[in-house]
Order: structure tokens, then C-alpha cells, then sequence
């Protein structure tokens, strides 16, 4: 007899950007996918690149802020699907401006969206999962977790606070003896829509800080630790830099985002026509990529190597013989 049964996932901020690739990654192994946001015309948008794929999608209109929202969401994922296996807290808020120009509704906006967003995803999440001792949760996290850059404050203050949530959260679970998985993704910069639609205080159009990533190879970091939890999954040597550097020379790195994070945020002018999606929806087409195509990766050999240990380790000691052989003969 042939089974028919298919894991189940849950991801907030599925219509666009990394949400919706991650949704497409699990749909193209066969996964039934419920996709999270708003906008119900790119969820649906979404769901239909999931199903093409090859998987089985469900579209929720959900506000993630909204904790009656998200947890009505995962109410009907399991009465008309059954029991959820990865919940993956992806939504977020950006606002580009300086602190002193945020108006406090609007950081107090970004932060319930990116911040209590997840809170409100694990809880619902681990009041399905840690009664059945099983599932696996996935914050996906950020390089400014650690290292918080400016024009950001919003969104590296939630990331940080989202991380140090997780640690607590695991540390509650490690003493329940629970088998339920949590972890967190910190990701590099990646060519998403963030920076088409994020509320913009600048007067110039947002850009990523440093080497681009598209957001299929955060999916696919997202989709291995989904499938292999590890306490933290760094995304991109980019963010293995952040967040090294910050323990290592945190006042430097201090000093010199304060003197070029600027310059390489914001270059192009604002268009008169922008619209940003802090409290509603944009209206349009979004998919996965932003409009950094030209100049996004799709490949990183430090992600290449953290999900091939044995390669990397092989390839490290071949690579200390043929150092070791190159000294022998230069003493001869």
C-alpha cells in the first residue's frame, strides 16, 4: 500500500521574498505548505507556484501581530490537514530612517510584526507540538541580530530580541526534556522585495548593506535545517563577518558603519509614487526576487561547506598536507 501522507509546514510572510521561495522549496518535495501574510491575492499567487512545484498549498489571510490571527491560522492547518511539523517564523516589517525620525507608532508597528510576529508563531506552534513531543521550529533570524547597523533600528532591535527569546524558549524546552526542535537561520543580505516596499524615511530607495544573496539559497538553508535542527545556522560568509567581527571588534565595526552604512543603503532617489506595505499591503505582483538581480548570488561556498562537513573537512586537511608538503620542500 502507498502512502499518501505528506508533512505539513507552516510559513508566516509566505507571499514574497524568502517566505515564498522557502514555500516553493518545500512544495518541490512534496510537503503540504500553509502560507501566512496578508495580502491574500499574492498568498494565493504564492500557493499556485507551491502546488506547480509539485506540493500542496493552503493560503491563510493572516496578520502575524495579531496573536488571535496566527493562532486561528494554525487552528485550521490541523483541522483540515492534521498535526503541523515545522513552523517557520519568517514575516517581518522594515523601516529605513534614522531613530530620531521613526515616529513611535511606526516602531512600535515594525517590532509587533517582526519581534512579537514570531512570539506569537512559537507559541502557537509549541501548543500543538510539545503535547505530541515532536515538531521543529525555525526563526529565521538576520547577520543584524548580532551585529545592528544604522537607518535599521526597528528591525536589528527585533532581531536581536527575537534571538534572545529563542535561547530562553530553548533553554525552557532543554529542561522539559521535550523533543520539539528550535533554531534559528541568520541570514546575509538577500535580493528580496524588503527594499521595494519597507516604510522609507530616507528620500532615497533602500538597498542591501554588502554581497547580495538570492533568496533560493536561503530557502534551501531554510528547507536542510527544517530537516537537521542545529542551534543556529549562519547564511552566507557576509553574516559569519557580522557576527565574528562583532566578538571580536564590536567598536570598530561601530565606527565604520557609522562612517559608509549610510552611502550603501541609499543611493537612488524615492520615487514619488512609493507606497510601503508597514500597515497594509502594497498593491501589485511580488514574487521571491527584489530588483537586485544583476548583481545577486546565487551560490555561497561558506553555506556550500556548512551543509558538507565532511567535504570541508576533507578539503581543510588537504589542504594543510599541501601546505605542510610546500614548507618540507622550500627546508631542503
Amino acid at each position: 500500500m502507498i502512502s499518501d501522507y505528506r508533512p505539513i509546514v507552516v510559513i508566516t510572510g509566505a507571499s514574497a521574498g524568502i517566505g515564498r521561495a522557502t514555500a516553493v522549496a518545500f512544495g518541490r518535495r512534496g510537503w503540504r505548505v500553509a502560507l501566512l501574510a496578508r495580502d491574500v491575492e499574492r498568498l494565493e499567487s504564492a500557493a499556485n507556484a507551491v502546488r506547480a512545484a509539485g506540493g500542496e498549498a493552503i493560503a491563510i489571510a493572516t496578520d502575524v501581530a495579531d496573536h488571535s490571527q496566527v493562532e486561528a491560522a494554525a487552528q485550521r492547518v490541523e483541522r483540515e490537514w492534521g498535526p503541523i511539523e515545522v513552523w517557520i517564523n519568517n514575516a517581518m516589517a522594515a523601516i529605513f530612517s534614522t531613530f530620531m525620525e521613526t515616529p513611535p507608532e511606526d516602531f512600535r508597528r515594525a517590532t509587533e510584526v517582526t519581534y512579537l510576529g514570531a512570539v506569537w508563531g512559537t507559541l502557537a506552534a509549541l501548543k500543538r507540538m510539545k503535547p505530541r513531543d515532536r515538531g521543529t521550529i525555525i526563526q529565521i533570524g538576520s547577520a543584524l541580530a548580532y551585529r545592528s547597523i544604522p537607518l535599521q533600528s526597528p528591525y536589528c532591535g527585533a532581531k536581536s530580541a527575537l534571538r534572545g527569546f529563542t535561547d530562553s524558549v530553548r533553554s525552557e524546552l532543554i529542561h522539559d526534556a521535550s523533543r520539539v526542535k528550535l533554531t534559528m537561520v541568520h541570514l546575509s543580505a538577500f535580493n528580496t522585495p524588503q527594499f521595494d516596499w519597507g516604510r522609507n524615511r530616507m528620500g532615497k530607495l533602500a538597498q542591501p548593506v554588502g554581497r547580495i544573496f538570492q533568496p533560493e539559497l536561503a530557502a534551501e538553508a531554510i528547507y536542510s535545517a527544517a530537516l537537521k535542527p542545529q542551534r543556529e545556522v549562519w547564511v552566507g560568509f557576509p553574516a559569519v563577518q557580522a557576527i565574528i567581527g562583532t566578538r571580536l571588534i564590536p567598536g570598530i565595526l561601530d565606527w565604520w558603519l557609522a562612517r559608509k552604512a549610510y552611502g550603501q543603503q541609499a543611493r537612488r532617489t524615492l520615487p514619488a509614487d512609493y507606497r510601503d506595505n508597514l500597515y497594509r499591503p502594497v498593491p501589485g505582483h511580488r514574487d521571491a526576487h527584489g530588483r537586485f538581480d544583476a548583481h545577486a548570488r546565487a551560490f555561497s561556498l561558506q553555506h556550500w561547506l556548512n551543509t558538507r562537513r565532511f567535504a570541508a573537512a576533507a578539503i581543510t586537511l588537504a589542504a594543510a598536507l599541501a601546505m605542510g608538503a610546500w614548507l618540507g620542500n622550500r627546508k631542503r
